[in-house]
């Protein structure tokens, strides 16, 4: 017995000298810095290994790979647009403010994310109908379809997609496809077999094809962006499987949003694509071609940036825009967000807003897909509901739309999420759009949506029992690293 405490004590000692080692070795924001000295000292060495293949930071070879790349197609972005970097007029004065005009100047200087006009852009909120206008584009593609997903799955809707990406490269059409492994839940090179053999390129995003050799699964390429012939454009926050249809009972109606777009800033997702693609491929890179970035026309009248961001970069490109949007707002901000795990700038930007009489509202779904996530948004939601703002519960089926819209002006649609994880650790990309008839029509979507939904108040909250509070606070403790 006496063994075995001596046993228990150096394993203590040894676990507590590491972890002070392994947290502190590496900069890192000081809230992820206490998440993760609780979970060492509190999991002794299940927490080390959690650690071990979660909480590493990106290589500095694979952050170069990112950075260090050329930006396919810009040049030919600003020829079709005439634009000019140092340009007061960024956006016409009958769209928006001068306050937005200092959004898109913070974009252009954080990314380079062109402000492309004259893009057309379709608004999909159901899946069935998302594919169905993806498959037939994809269908009549003629050189190349480029296709970025987090989440494949290898059921119905994915092996459909498979088959027709099949057919186009058996027919000498360009295929690339980028996945993230971990999304994927086992969707591996075997899913593209076929696809390969016929000519097609595949490549999970930054990750050996041999998934238990991976020791940074919390960088997650969390993009969905799709681009057929350099004409047309596809982003938002829809993934490829069957419960994205709606087919999974344990979601029921899945509620998300996408855009369609044609016009210049489908070659913004081409050059978005191509860093990726040239980052994770053992190819030889891609170069710029005129068949990639094409002469594009659209009669559209919405301006757009596409804009992303990731942990290979400190900047939180899309963070800083959120946060921008919601300090210009006057009037309302409405988001819709499958996860609220805000960090202090965000939530003291809307807590400032609602204080201040903007009619500040957020759309959450009324169950979880991850137990300690839903709880951690919990508490920031009854947190904000103590400044003013309103908070709803989708109860139709599942709430995975990624979307704000400030002041019937400005809308954002895209893939990253209103939580830490989407600020700091994933690979994400968002459409940053500036137009008031397109504004106003999202506005539409989103009071349609509060329609189906139930209003939260504190005393909903107040009448949850202790162990689900207790819950709330834990989870919010590990918000930082969830």
């Amino acid at each position: 017995m006496i063994n075995l405490w001596v046993f228990i004590d150096v394993v203590i000692t040894l676990n507590t000298i590491a972890t002070v080692i392994i947290v502190f070795r590496e900069k890192r924001d000081i809230s992820a810095t206490w998440a993760w000295l609780l979970v060492l000292l509190l999991l002794p060495i299940a927490g080390f290994l959690l650690y071990l293949f979660a909480g590493r930071k990106l290589s500095h070879r694979k952050i170069f790979n990112l950075k260090a790349q050329e930006r396919l197609g810009i040049a030919q972005i600003v020829a079709n647009q005439k634009l000019q970097f140092d340009d007061n007029e960024l956006l016409p004065a009958n769209q928006v403010t001068n306050a937005a005009r200092e959004l898109v100047r913070l974009f252009l200087e954080t990314d380079n994310a062109i402000l492309t006009r004259k893009n057309a852009v379709r608004v999909y909120t159901d899946g069935e109908k998302l594919f169905a206008s993806l498959f037939e584009d994809v269908r009549r593609a003629q050189h190349h379809v480029n296709i970025e997903f987090f989440t494949w799955y290898n059921d119905d809707v994915g092996n459909q997609f498979v088959q027709l990406l099949e057919k186009k490269a058996a027919a000498g059409v360009q295929v690339r496809v980028i996945y993230d492994l971990l999304g994927s839940h086992g969707s591996k090179q075997k899913l593209f077999q076929r696809l390969i053999k016929l000519g097609g390129h595949v490549e999970p995003f930054l990750t050996p094809k041999f998934f238990p050799i991976t020791f940074r699964l919390n960088f997650r390429n969390h993009r969905k962006i799709a681009v057929i012939d350099g004409n047309i454009g596809y982003i938002g926050g829809f993934n490829v499987g069957d419960q994205y249809l709606g087919k999974k009972v344990r979601f029921g109606y899945w509620r998300d949003t996408h855009l369609r777009v044609t016009g210049d800033a489908v070659l913004s997702m081409q050059s978005r694509f191509f860093l990726d693609w040239n980052a994770t491929t053992k190819q030889a890179p891609v170069t710029f071609d005129n068949r990639f970035f094409p002469q594009t026309e659209s009669e559209g009248t919405t301006s757009m940036q596409i804009v992303s961001s990731g942990p290979d970069d400190d900047r939180q490109k899309i963070k800083q825009g959120y946060v921008k949007m919601i300090s210009i707002a006057t009037e309302s901000i409405y988001i819709e967000t499958p996860y609220f795990v805000p960090d202090g700038s965000v939530l003291e930007a809307l807590a400032i807003a609602a204080t201040a009489g903007v009619d500040v509202r957020i759309i959450i779904p009324d169950r979880p897909d991850h137990p300690f996530v839903y709880r951690a948004t919990e508490y920031y939601c009854r947190d904000l509901i103590q400044s003013g703002g309103q908070i709803f519960a989708y109860k139709k089926g599942f709430m995975h739309s990624k979307m704000v819209v400030i002041d019937g002006k400005i809308v954002s649609i895209g893939s990253a999420n209103m939580d830490i994880r989407s600020f700091k650790l994933n690979f994400e990309a968002n459409a940053f759009l500036y137009d008031r008839e397109f504004a106003r029509a999202t506005e539409l979507i989103f009071l349609h949506d509060q329609e189906n939904s139930d209003f939260l108040t504190a005393e909903y909250f107040d009448q949850q029992s202790r162990f689900i509070k207790i819950k709330q606070v834990l989870s919010r403790l590990l918000a930082p690293i969830l």
